[in-house]
C-alpha cells in the first residue's frame, strides 16, 4: 500500500493513497507504517479520509498500528474517518478513544497526550 507521508517533529501523518483497505492490503498497511523509519520517536496520525471502504482484517490492521504505536510509548490517532469506521470504532473498540474529524484536532490530541507524558515523566522539573 502506497502513503503519502508529512513528517513533523514530534508527527508523522501517514495517508493511505487509495480507497479500499481489506485483506489483500492489510498487511502492507501494517508493515509500510510500523517499520517507517522516522515514525521511530514520533506519535502518528492515520489520516483516513481517502479510506471509502474496509473490511475486517482493514478494520483489523488499523487497530494493530493503533496499538503498536501505543505499546511503543507514543500516541496515535485516527483523523477524518467515514462514518462506517467511526461508528465501528465507537461501538467495538471504545478503547480508541483518539478519533478526530479534522487533521489540526488530531494533532491536538496527540501533543496533548505528548504534554501529560512529558509531565508525568518529570521532564519538567
Amino acid at each position: 500500500m502506497e502513503f503519502k507521508i508529512d513528517t513533523k517533529e514530534k508527527i508523522v501523518i501517514f495517508s493511505p493513497e487509495g480507497e479500499i483497505l481489506d485483506a489483500n492490503l492489510s498487511a502492507s498497511f501494517i508493515t509500510g507504517i510500523i517499520r517507517y523509519p522516522d515514525l521511530e520517536g514520533r506519535n502518528l496520525i492515520l489520516d483516513l479520509a481517502g479510506i471509502q471502504k474496509t473490511d475486517e482484517k482493514g478494520k483489523e490492521a488499523i487497530l494493530a498500528v493503533y496499538r503498536h504505536v501505543y505499546d511503543n510509548g507514543q500516541s496515535c490517532a485516527l483523523a477524518r474517518l467515514n462514518s462506517d469506521l467511526t461508528d465501528y470504532f465507537t461501538e467495538n473498540h471504545p478503547e480508541v478513544l483518539n478519533l478526530a474529524p479534522t487533521l489540526a484536532e488530531a494533532i491536538d490530541l496527540v501533543m496533548m497526550e505528548e504534554l501529560e507524558r512529558e509531565i508525568g515523566s518529570g521532564e519538567w522539573d
